[in-house]
Parts: structure tokens; sequence; C-alpha cells
């Protein structure tokens, strides 16, 4: 959410942004917001010369009943009552008001880094840099859940008669890689000097709109009935909440984060068929990062965090890419963001495995996360970025590990978490 005083200085700016997002049915709500914002400031001007004439008024009345003069003080009282009567009216209206601002702020897109490149969806992404070298074998690689059943490790079936669509049973060998996976995340993270966290998995409804947008929040979170609380989409939601309404002391910058979670999400809209299996699914466990840190630090934090999962899938031997998220890829909160792409040797291509953004002070500003400097308190910057998540996590890997003769290579840096074992075997 941008500060109102920016759009008021800025308006041009403000609607060339929306223009940059390929957002133009957005533009009427700058100068909406204006009109209510002088209107805003018209109220508060007519409250407080309301407030100090009642004030000279109550010392005229005080001295005409000190001097007997009941009528001409009743006079004046009765201005007094009215008065007031009009700054309850005022107040109410400028509550209106002030809501009515709130709620199209809510919705103005946050201004993009400069850097960003301008596109209009996700096509138009660009590619920044490769990090190790595609390959693709002699032999036929199956899709991942072909993989997966070799080894008894999985079981769409069962999961669909107990939950339906979206859901899956992992088994044996594959459940025990799942798991290992996320305590290698885990350990890589600590090792980098994040702090460990397991947080709620479910948050309020004023958590889930200070975070997201409403668009993310529509097509992403699932509502528990009858209560004020949503399922984590990822843990980062409940992260970032964690500082809700606090006032950090900017020697307690940064706070570096990395939690566990499972995630929960709708993933709305029909899929593709390389989005069977667990790759599009309604529930999976992540390893996340998340940064709050002092406005002049948050790029190069930026860099650190995208950084740490290339590194991390590289010590799997995963080859990956970055991808930078052009402006109409980028959701409204972000001012920046970089997709983490893995190779798919069966695909020849490769796929999303992560995303890493940075959302300047937008969600501190609607959750209220100040920093209090020496002389003055400002808006945390706030970044997150996905570690790894398992179910892609593990097509990457079963794709890039994957032998000729059907077993599954465990890169050296993963065998403390799979019982010292250097290879799978598959079952059948």
């Amino acid at each position: 959410m941008l500060d109102i005083k920016f759009v008021r200085s800025n308006p041009d700016a403000v609607k060339q942004n929306i223009k940059k997002k390929f957002q133009d049915d957005k533009l009427h709500l700058v100068d909406e917001v204006l009109e209510l914002d002088q209107k805003n400031r018209d109220i508060k001007q007519e409250v407080e010369a309301l407030r100090a004439d009642k004030n000279k008024i109550s010392k005229e009345i005080g001295a005409m009943m000190a001097q007997g003069k009941k009528e001409e003080a009743a006079v004046l009282k009765q201005k007094v009552a009215e008065n007031a009567d009009r700054m309850e009216a005022l107040s109410a209206e400028e509550k209106e008001v002030e809501e009515n601002i709130k709620k199209i702020m809510m919705i103005i897109p946050n201004i993009i880094d400069s850097s960003v490149p301008i596109g209009k969806d996700d096509s138009e992404n660009v590619e920044v840099e490769r990090y190790g070298e595609p390959v693709v074998p002699d032999f036929e690689i199956p899709y991942h859940t072909e993989i997966m059943e070799r080894f008894n490790g999985i079981d769409l079936d069962s999961a669909r008669r107990v939950a339906g669509n979206g859901f899956y049973y992992l088994m044996g060998d594959i459940a025990r890689l799942h798991s290992a996976v996320i305590s290698y995340a885990r350990d890589f993270m600590i090792n980098r000097g994040f702090t460990y966290c397991v947080p709620p998995y479910m948050i309020r409804s004023n958590v889930v709109t200070g975070v997201m947008s409403f668009a993310e929040m529509d097509a992403m979170m699932y509502k528990i009935e009858g209560e004020d609380l949503y399922l984590i989409g990822t843990s980062e939601h409940s992260m970032i909440g964690k500082f809700i309404d606090t006032q950090l002391a900017e020697s307690e910058l940064p706070q570096t984060l990395t939690s566990y979670s499972p995630c929960f999400r709708k993933e709305k809209g029909a899929h593709g068929i390389e989005e069977r299996g667990v790759y599009r699914i309604h529930q999976f466990e992540k390893q996340e990062m998340i940064v709050v840190c002092k406005p002049e630090d948050s790029m190069e934090w930026y860099d650190k965090l995208w950084q740490n999962t290339v590194d991390l899938f590289r010590s799997l031997d995963v080859p990956v890419r970055t991808l930078e998220c052009c402006s109409g890829d980028l959701a409204d909160l972000k001012v920046k963001s970089v997709d983490v792409e893995a190779w798919s040797p069966r695909q020849e291509k490769y796929f999303e495995v992560g995303s890493c953004s940075n959302l300047g002070d937008a969600q501190a500003r609607r959750l209220g996360i100040r920093v209090k400097g020496d002389k003055t308190k400002y808006f945390a910057h706030t970044l997150n970025n996905t570690v790894v998540a398992p179910p892609r996590m593990l097509i990457a890997f079963l794709e890039n590990n994957l032998q000729a003769d059907g077993s599954v290579k465990i890169p050296e840096a993963l065998r403390p978490y799979m019982g010292g074992n250097a290879v799978m075997t598959p079952k059948n």
C-alpha cells in the first residue's frame, strides 16, 4: 500500500506505474482517492476550527456566568451544542471517508523498481542467468509419478478417495526423500545465519489482507468456516504477520528467519497435462525464508535470498536458472521479483520451483511494522523467498538424478539425511 502523501505529490507517477503493469482499469482510482483525500483534509480542517471555536466560546461562557449574564451565556451554550452536533456528524463522515481511502489504496499497486522489465504477463519474463549444465540423458525419463511408482512411493488413488483431486500419499523411500530435502533445507538456511521457526498454520483476516492483495487472497486462501481464520498458502504469510503492529529498533534489524510449514492452496482454474501428479496440488510442505530490514538494505538482501535457493539446488545437482518477472507478472504489492526455475530433462525446459520477492514497505505499511531510528520512525522493508517446496523439488531431483538402470543417485550433501545411502533402488 502506498503512502497517500506520495500519491498526493506524485499522481502522474502512480498512474504511469499502473500503466506499466497493464492495469489501466485502475487509473480512475488515483483521481478518486485524491478527491477523497481532499475531502478528508477539509473535514479535519473544519473539525479543528469547530474545536477551537468551542474552546473560545467556553471561556466566554465562563466569563458571562461570572458576570451574571445568564441569557447571553445560554445563547452561547446553544452555539456550543450546535457545534458539537456538527462535529459528531463530521466525525462519522471522516471515518467513512478514511475507510473508502483505505479500500482504494489497498487496490492501487505498489511502485515497481526501475529495473523491472516491462511486459504484459509471464510470457515476457526475462532470463537472467543459468547455473549448472542442463543435460538430456540418452535414456527415456518417465513422468515423475511413474518414477515414484517404481519405488512404491506414491498413492494418488487412495488420496483421491480420501480427500479428492490435488492430494497424495507419499510412501517409503520417496516419503523419506521428501523429509530429507526439508531437513537439509532447514539446516542449509540455519548455517547461513537464519533463525529457524515453525509458525502458526492459520492466520486472521487482517494478517491475510496485510501480506497479499485481494486478488491473490481469493485465488489462494482457504477460509475456516465460522472463524476469522485462514489456512496459510505459504509460511511467509504467518512469518511476516509475526511483526504486526510492532516497533523494531534499528539495532534489531535485519530479522532473518527461515520457517517450515505445510501450505494450503485452492489452485483455481484448469491445469495442463504437465501439471498432474504432485506439480500443482492443494497441500504441500515448504521451507521459506523472510527478511525484515531497513529500506536501504532491501535490494542487497533480495540478491542474497535468491542466491540461497540457487546454491541449495546446485548442491543437489539440479541445474537452475533465474527469471526476472516483468511488470505485468508482478503481484500488486511487489517491487521486484525473480523466479528460480529448475531444469527438467524430461521436458527439456525449465519450470518454476521458487520465487523471491522484494515488497518494499507495502506489507509493513499494511501491518504497521515500524522501525525506530535515532531521529525518526519509518516502515520496514520485507522480503521473502522459497528455500524449497519438496513436491516440485522432488520432480526436479528425481529427473536430474535418475540413472539408466532406474535407480536414483543421492548427492553427497543429502546422504546424511538418507541414512548414508548413495543411491535409491526401485522396488519394481
